[in-house]
């Protein structure tokens, strides 16, 4: 019997959300980041946010392999956890920015961890998160 208030598909839609609103934000950070590290460590952030957002798009519609494509999906945000740690250690993004941002950041894999468990444990698929 399936929970009237769940649904795998809304979640799931979420986390694109939350990736998206992690770009917006990267984009705007960035711009204030200094032109010689912008196409540095600034480049190679944004690059993983957008690779974030298309594994995370393919494995929302995938058919196949959904569980290896959210393992993927986890390791580039593990990787790019530490890309925006490293640009704050640097203090090429002020601490604000850096919290809000691991904020989201932290979010996404709280729920990308439901999503997988969701996946790799069926009998628990219809309850809540």
């Amino acid at each position: 019997m399936k929970s009237p208030n769940f649904s795998h598909k809304n979640i799931n839609f979420t986390i694109l959300q939350k990736i998206k609103e992690i770009y917006f934000s990267w984009i705007k950070i960035s711009d204030n980041i200094p032109k010689k590290r912008q196409y540095t460590l600034g480049n190679k952030i944004e690059n993983k946010i957008l690779e974030l957002l298309e594994i995370s798009y393919l494995a929302y519609f995938s058919k196949e392999n959904k569980v290896e494509k959210i393992s993927k999906c986890i390791t580039v945000l593990d990787l790019l956890k530490f890309h925006i740690s490293l640009s704050w250690e640097a203090k090429l993004i002020p601490s604000k920015q850096y919290e809000e941002t691991s904020i989201l950041l932290a979010e996404v894999g709280k729920m990308m961890g439901g999503w997988k468990n969701s996946l790799n444990n069926p009998e628990r698929k219809n309850h809540s998160f």
